[in-house]
């Protein structure tokens, strides 16, 4: 008898299990609308942390304290506001109470590694109010929480946890139990489980576009997306610029256009990022040599004014219907603000010169593009001067300026330009602001920092931004895919490393592309070298193509396999969803089609229609946890599990056929087996029972489930 079948005896016979606490504390569940909070993570010996991180809406609390004796903490400034933790162990699962009104709340707390290579929960079932989860090593100790507020009643035996849900769960129409174990070797991956009114959510009909695990991101740069006013297009009409980078029409009222053609719904989308609206100068910056020309600013990315709508994009009236219309149908709308810089013709550095950095260093070099020799002062061009946030009366009016676009429209959150070029204290500002404000808003900010999982990570906490844009998944899903050389394997660890780093559940971006990349598809397909050349040149001095039109869409179809399975946010560039090549900027821009597309380009949209649909439709690929089942250099299958239900991921990164026998884990019920999705060739089927034989033809990949 598999596992499946043993929890349901396991789960009538609760009393076998040995409780680690069975008190409750319904007076706690009255705060349990407050948005979970991100774990805090320690290390051995003494860390620092600031309360703002975990309750942005919080500067000081009564009190902080710990049942742990494992912990040690100490109020490092009076009111809480900053605190040391001090431990000896090496692993450790916990949670500290922080008192606030008199009423505590709690963090979870996380110390050691998560055991990558061996420590393994799913969930499994919910039955008479309680949640099974199934590990597979011993259980040495576990926390679960509701929403913020622990929950006593968990109960452990061996490798079975079981964990009571709260009664007071069925007052909200969504909240989340969380759950965090250890084994002896490492942490285990952690457990999200949604509720609606205090049951699990087992249906992906019931998700929500709020649900920030279940977004699939559109980005789109306006000015290229669609024109849908001709009344507002404008030009520079200069010599000195170029049409190619000057204004091309695309505005507001296009993508409205588009929501109401269904464009969006039809292809999956739930969350659309416009690109910047806020007012750019008039006349034309920078300078680009052979061919020599000047820039407008149709990107939006040179704020002349933050809190004003730039009218070539079009009105207040008009962005407002545009929000309108996308919640209409049941889509989020995200800002992409710009808060590292203004032009240098802002009014608000003409009063204000001294808010900006040091444009010469004290060498003598001009701070111009030091990415990470400067990475908090550097100028991203003399025409965009740096401000200087990390000074409070510079941060204060420019976190207002930001506050400003949620305060007065309906945006459901932001993308933030430029992350890792400013401070700290801004976006604990900004966030603390957000939340203060308007603590009833769920919103959701994802940011640009290119670095480290330490550098990305320091920035994605509940009391800055939400999650970063991945660009260690998508830089070694590039290199592997284009370069034969390359191995699977570097894409499975370093899914599995942003997993560790960021949480199992976390929200990160997974992109296709970006507006500052050379597309895709012209890399698979061999037209643009992944090294050795000016990627903008090429643009400029011939018309970039796909190459190998098979090798090209095969290899854009694997990386959409890729973002849309693993855990993270799935991010559509405009055209990568039909396979639009070129090089990078400004032959990345081009004005976006809506028809007349080839025939790899048809089949390419279908591919990505169905893959964000099935996402979509799936809680494994929604909420379930992740687990290699095979990899090496060539094929890599993993699994998606949640409460049962499961998905089964495989995909060849190579031009030979791939055949790979798989044993699944004894928590997965495989008598019979289906293929959701595939390309041509590729199939599933079972040997033997708990046994499947996986056929990947050439680029080839599938998504199977029971």
């Amino acid at each position: 008898m598999r596992l499946t079948s043993i929890f349901k005896v396991v789960a009538v016979a609760a009393l076998s299990f040995v409780a680690v606490s069975c008190a409750t504390n319904e007076a706690k569940f009255a705060l349990g609308d407050n948005a979970p909070v991100v774990p805090m993570g320690i290390a051995k010996g003494e860390t620092t942390h600031y309360l703002t991180d975990y309750y942005p809406q919080w500067v000081g609390a009564e009190n902080i304290t710990t049942a742990d004796e494992r912990l040690t903490l100490e109020n490092l400034s009076g009111d809480w506001s900053e605190f040391a933790v001090k431990t000896d162990a090496e692993t450790l699962v916990s949670t500290i109470e922080v008192y606030h009104d008199g009423k505590p709340l709690s963090i979870v707390v996380l110390g050691g590694k998560r055991d990558t290579e061996g420590s393994y929960m799913s969930t499994m079932w919910e039955t008479e109010g309680r949640i099974g989860v199934f590990a597979n090593k011993s259980v040495k100790g576990a926390v679960a929480v509701w929403q913020n507020n622990v929950i006593e009643d968990v109960l452990v035996d061996g490798a079975l946890i079981s964990v009571a849900i709260p009664a007071e769960a069925k007052n909200f129409d969504r909240s989340v139990v969380r759950i965090f174990a250890a084994s002896e070797t490492g942490r285990f991956n952690d457990v999200l489980v949604p509720l609606q009114r205090g049951v699990v959510v087992t249906n992906a009909d019931d998700i929500r576009r709020t649900d920030h695990q279940s977004q699939i991101l559109y980005s789109l740069m306006i000015d290229r997306f669609n024109n849908g006013n001709t009344a507002n297009d404008w030009k520079i009409n200069s010599p000195e610029v170029l049409d190619k980078v000057d204004y091309q029409g695309g505005d507001l009222a296009g993508i409205t256009a588009k929501i109401n053609d269904g464009f969006f719904q039809d292809l999956g989308i739930t969350t659309i990022w416009i690109s910047p609206i806020t007012q750019n100068p008039y006349d034309a910056w920078g300078q680009n040599v052979n061919p020599d020309t000047k820039f407008s600013g149709y990107h939006g990315y040179w704020p002349i004014y933050s809190t004003v709508v730039d009218k070539r994009f079009g009105t207040e009236d008009e962005l407002r219907e545009m929000l309108s219309t996308a919640h209409g149908s049941n889509m989020n709308v995200i800002l992409d603000y710009v808060a590292n810089h203004l032009h240098i013709n802002s009014p608000v550095l003409q009063e204000h010169p001294d808010w900006t950095t040091n444009l010469i260093l004290p060498d003598g070099r001009e701070n111009i593009a030091l990415w990470d020799e400067q990475r908090l002062t550097t100028w991203f061009d003399k025409h965009i001067p740096t401000l200087d946030l990390e000074r409070e009366e510079v941060c204060e009016p420019m976190t207002d300026s930001a506050l400003h676009w949620v305060k007065n429209f309906e945006f459901d959150g932001y993308r933030h330009d430029a992350c890792k070029h400013i401070p700290l204290n801004y976006w604990r500002m900004l966030t603390h602001k957000m939340k203060s404000a308007m603590p009833e808003r769920n919103m959701w900010q994802i940011g640009e920092t290119y670095g480290s999982v330490e550098l990305i990570g320091s920035y994605v906490k509940s009391g800055m931004i939400d999650s970063q844009f991945d660009f260690n998944l998508y830089h070694n899903s590039r290199d592997v895919i284009v370069d034969d050389g390359r191995s699977m394997r570097l894409i499975a660890a370093t899914v599995e490393e942003s997993e560790a780093a960021y949480g199992s559940h976390h929200t990160m971006g997974n992109i296709t592309g970006n507006h500052d990349k050379p597309r895709f598809i012209s890399l698979a397909g061999g037209d643009m070298p992944l090294w050795g050349i000016d990627d903008k040149a090429e643009g400029w001095h011939r018309e970039v193509v796909v190459g190998d039109m098979d090798k090209g869409h095969a290899g854009l179809q694997l990386l959409k396999a890729i973002i849309t399975t693993v855990p993270g946010v799935p991010c559509i560039y405009q055209g990568d969803e039909y396979g639009v090549p070129g090089a990078n900027d400004p032959d990345n821009r081009d004005m976006m089609t809506f028809e007349g597309y080839n025939d790899y380009q048809m089949k390419e949209y279908a591919q990505t229609q169905a893959l964000l649909k099935y996402r979509r439709s799936s809680m494994p690929l929604m909420y379930g946890d992740f687990r290699t089942l095979y990899v090496d250099d060539e094929a890599w299958v993993f699994l998606r599990h949640y409460m049962g239900e499961w998905a089964v991921v495989a995909m060849n990164v190579r031009g030979t056929e791939k055949r790979i026998e798989v044993v699944m884990p004894e928590i997965v019920e495989c008598e019979d087996v289906k293929v959701a999705i595939a390309t041509e060739g590729a199939n599933v089927e079972m040997i033997e029972r708990g046994s499947m034989v996986v056929t990947l033809p050439a680029y080839g990949y599938v998504i199977a489930n029971k």
